[in-house]
């Protein structure tokens, strides 16, 4: 490093070591009798070539080949600022084609890369029911205790509700407005499992979480810091959540981030002896060292069969199942998200390809200057090193503008379509610039540097030494045969293009195949108010129904209020399930979405009742138990008789807590997309919120929020504050969160597909315009190197129509090889993303026609500018001009 950087010192020393060399010969040779200057003379020429010696002595150096790159480096900056628009256009390209992979890794990377931030999270699994049905990560108390009982492999299991409802939580009693925070509950293993740092008090003791244990709670730092401003004296303290007491214990460190977040943490204190069939809670195991995923599923689905053959459950078709708790998270956005990294990659690719063009068509124009390079000794791999250094710069200059645009493309997409990605944060804060996603841009700007110059730089440094001086700049050296390796280049563009174009067209087939479905009830001026609904009251039935019938009667009284309705659940997310068994034929057992409402639920979102009567007011605690299903129900229980009159017994050997009488259907109503509009309505009943067992509401209010719904006459955010201040009456001052409209609601269910089908959208016009530019820069230079064969042509007698023709079929014929290629590539496409489609066939005609005809059209116009121009050359001038 000293001779790199202090070379000036260096060469002055080497300077004077020489010169004093010298002058000791002379000095010898005229003592020995020589003139001064025959003396000088000889000794120069002993010594030999001054230049050649000090080139010799830096050959051994250290620090030579850091000098030479830098020699190379300052070299290449120096020929690309020269050329201006060329480095633009290459710069601008792999500005598009990292960018966009910087974008999507940074994604990612945030989802699918990152470990876990837990102690020993490789090891961390989530516990599965599996069924026929498929996996299912919502467990019951019976299984838990089972599964608590697997010892030899499982180091702790550990059981928290992944979708609570929150809590109202407030310094005491009086307080009319509680803030709602998220909470957790969870067994005293939680915080062990998880490795939650406890930075004041502590966690949950086993008889704090066992039955009658107390009212306890843990605190995160924020709450902690909001509600006690980081006291120490906060231990001990008492926050009220809704109307009960609970004592703080402790408070857990500043970067624990539990999945979901939560801000608060109190036991869940189970009945071991509690047979509650209801699955309302996740379980987490952490396994024992040295026991592999392979190894648990074993030991798993064994303990599975001796816990049905324990329960006289022998004909039972579930089993038990563990997975990596981060795959659980992320669930299927994992496949989606690679599958767009892929296709990103391809756009990546076509960039390489158009810079390797512009490289190519480059080096063609200076092999006149590498060729006197050579005669002048310049080794080949000297001159590939050369231009191999210049790729790197631009590369380099590439990627550091693509991470600026990445940058702010990501943040854009996710400020227009936050697609319900697991682990990016609130509003994608989780997704950032980080070391990992600097060292990937850097990584990719050095590969795609080398990948897009090593074939020029080899082509370039072979050409031959005296017919590169001879041509002497002529520009007929270069003609369509002559230029294959370009022409390959852009026939790999095309087909790359069309590959994302059809992709494209068939997610945005997809998009509009959607937008299309009726979802079975009108999501217009309908407002969305969810409510956590904690303390002794309303564990009860009657404390839930009371709230609804005030609620209801309230938000009826507001000017510009239609109807309104309490649930637990919103028509199109629909998630409990309950079996079900019809009077009458004991051997048929029969399985539906389930959900509970108020009088009104019907008429917020006219939903139509084809057959019989709604739930009213009269259906309450007391009075016989009705249901309604839905048709898809009706056509596969009932499919040839009248469902009306028919009864149910819905939960049966559930547990006492759920078990309740047969239910009369009394009505049918139309099928909604319960499930998602991307998939068919199941069946499902509807009870009165007001008849369910105390069982299934202490579940719903412990887990899940009041959700109210209500149909205005105009637009529903002008309502808002109206409609949220009868609600804090009606609850005794609960507030209402998540406020959303019934139409954001419906675009949030699909923003995965959304957010797929926007990138796709942009990587396909994206491919295409590179596509485009490469087609166009292929023919504009080959016209130019053909401008004395055209000349001739013209003055031979061809006009200019046969000229445009000559020029626009070999354009075409490039165009018309990659799409060719394309179509079958895009075939292997459509296979991976079929999983994403609906309403579409994989190779749906539409979009492998349309694609093509796309692509074809713009290449088209890619070539008739440069066959124009050709078929405008003045023979005369050109034949004067050569």
């Amino acid at each position: 490093m000293r001779n790199f950087f202090r070379k000036q010192q260096i060469e002055s020393q080497l300077d004077d070591e020489i010169r004093a060399y010298v002058d000791m010969m002379t000095d010898e040779r005229i003592a020995a009798g020589m003139s001064k200057s025959e003396a000088r003379r000889t000794s120069l020429a002993e010594f030999g070539g001054i230049t050649q010696v000090k080139q010799a002595v830096r050959d051994q150096r250290a620090g030579t080949k850091l000098e030479i790159l830098w020699q190379d480096a300052r070299f290449g900056w120096r020929q690309l600022w020269y050329s201006p628009a060329f480095t633009l256009a290459v710069v601008a390209t792999l500005a598009l084609g990292i960018g966009a992979n910087t974008a999507i890794f940074s994604i990612v990377d945030a989802v699918v890369l990152k470990p876990l931030a837990y102690p020993n999270a490789d090891r961390i699994v989530q516990l599965l029911l599996i069924s026929p049905h498929g996996s299912n990560t919502n467990t019951s108390i019976p299984e838990f205790h089972n599964w608590q009982q697997q010892t030899s492999i499982f180091q702790e299991v550990v059981a928290y509700d992944r979708t609570g409802p929150g809590f109202n939580i407030s310094e005491d009693l009086a307080g009319d407005r509680p803030e709602q925070v998220h909470g957790i509950h969870a067994t005293e293993g939680y915080f062990r499992l998880f490795g939650a740092p406890v930075i004041l008090g502590r966690t949950f003791t086993p008889k704090e979480d066992s039955p009658h244990g107390g009212k306890v709670v843990v605190l995160s730092y924020d709450l902690w810091q909001r509600k006690f401003g980081g006291s120490q004296k906060a231990i001990g303290k008492q926050l009220w959540l809704g109307k009960d007491p609970y004592t703080v214990i402790g408070v857990l460190g500043k970067k624990f981030a539990s999945d979901p977040e939560a801000e608060v943490w109190i036991p869940f204190q189970l009945e071991h002896a509690d047979t509650d069939e209801n699955p309302f809670f996740q379980v987490a195991g952490l396994l024992k060292p040295g026991i592999t995923l392979a190894q648990a599923n074993a030991h798993m689905k064994l303990a599975a069969t001796q816990f049905h053959r324990v329960r006289h459950e022998e004909d039972s078709r579930q089993s038990f199942a563990v997975e990596p708790l981060r795959d659980s998270i992320i669930g299927d956005a994992g496949r989606s998200l690679r599958i767009l990294w892929g296709a990103v990659s391809l756009v990546l690719l076509i960039s390489c390809a158009n810079v390797a063009n512009l490289l190519l068509v480059r080096a063609t124009a200076r092999r006149r200057e590498f060729a006197i390079r050579s005669a002048l000794g310049a080794g080949r791999w000297r001159i590939v090193r050369q231009l191999l250094t210049e790729s790197v710069i631009l590369s380099a200059a590439g990627g550091v503008s693509g991470l600026v645009l990445g940058f702010i493309g990501v943040r854009a997409l996710l400020a227009i379509s936050p697609a319900g990605l697991p682990r990016i944060g609130e509003n994608g804060t989780a997704v950032v610039i980080d070391w990992r996603v600097l060292g990937f841009t850097l990584a990719v700007s050095l590969v795609t540097g080398i990948l897009f110059g090593l074939f020029p730089a080899l082509s370039t440094s072979c050409s031959d030494l005296n017919s590169s001086l001879k041509e002497a700049g002529k520009r007929s050296g270069t003609g369509f045969r002559q230029s294959k390796t370009r022409s390959l280049l852009v026939i790999s563009e095309v087909s790359l293009a069309l590959v994302m174009l059809v992709g494209s067209a068939l997610l945005i087939r997809t998009s509009f195949a959607l937008s299309g479905v009726n979802p079975g009830f009108d999501s217009h001026n309908v407002l969305t108010l969810e409510m956590s609904l904690n303390g002794e009251r309303f564990q009860k039935t009657a404390g839930v129904a009371q709230l609804a019938r005030e609620g209801n009667q309230l938000l009826r009284a507001v000017a510009g209020v239609e109807s309104s309705a309490a649930a637990f659940w919103l028509p199109i997310q629909v998630i409990d399930g309950l079996p079900f068994q019809v009077i009458g034929r004991p051997l048929e057992h029969g399985g539906s979405r389930w959900m509970s409402t108020s009088p009104g639920y019907l008429s917020v979102f006219r939903i139509p009742l084809l057959r019989g009567r709604d739930v009213n007011d009269h259906d309450v605690a007391g009075s016989p138990l009705v249901v309604l299903i839905n048709q898809a129900l009706a056509n596969q229980y009932f499919p040839n008789e009248n469902p009306l009159g028919k009864q149910i017994i819905i939960g049966k050997n559930m547990g006492p807590e759920l078990a309740e009488d047969p239910r009369e259907i009394v009505g049918v109503v139309g099928d909604t997309h319960n499930n998602g509009l991307g998939r068919h309505p199941e069946p499902m009943v509807i009870v009165p919120l007001a008849q369910v067992t105390n069982g299934y509401t202490e579940s719903y209010t412990d887990f899940q929020p009041l959700i109210w719904v209500v149909r205005t006459r105009s637009d529903p955010h002008q309502l808002i504050a109206g409609v949220s201040e009868q609600l804090r009456i009606a609850s005794g001052g609960f507030p209402v969160v998540h406020v959303r409209t019934m139409d954001e609601v419906m675009g949030r269910s699909t923003s995965r597909e959304s957010f797929t089908t926007l990138l796709f959208a942009i990587f396909g016009a994206v491919a295409l315009f590179l596509a485009s530019i490469g087609i166009y820069g292929i023919m504009a230079y080959s016209v130019a190197q053909r401008t004395q064969e055209i000349g001739i042509r013209m003055a031979l007698g061809a006009d200019r129509g046969a000229i445009r023709k000559l020029v626009v079929w070999q354009g075409m014929r490039l165009a018309m090889a990659g799409v060719a290629l394309g179509i079958g590539m895009a075939f292997g496409l459509a296979h991976l993303i079929a999983g994403f489609l609906f309403g579409v066939h994989s190779w749906d005609p539409a979009a492998f026609v349309s694609a093509p005809l796309i692509l074809s059209s713009v290449a088209l116009l890619a070539v008739w500018l440069p066959a124009t121009r050709a078929s405008k050359v003045d023979p005369i001038e050109t034949l004067r001009a050569e």
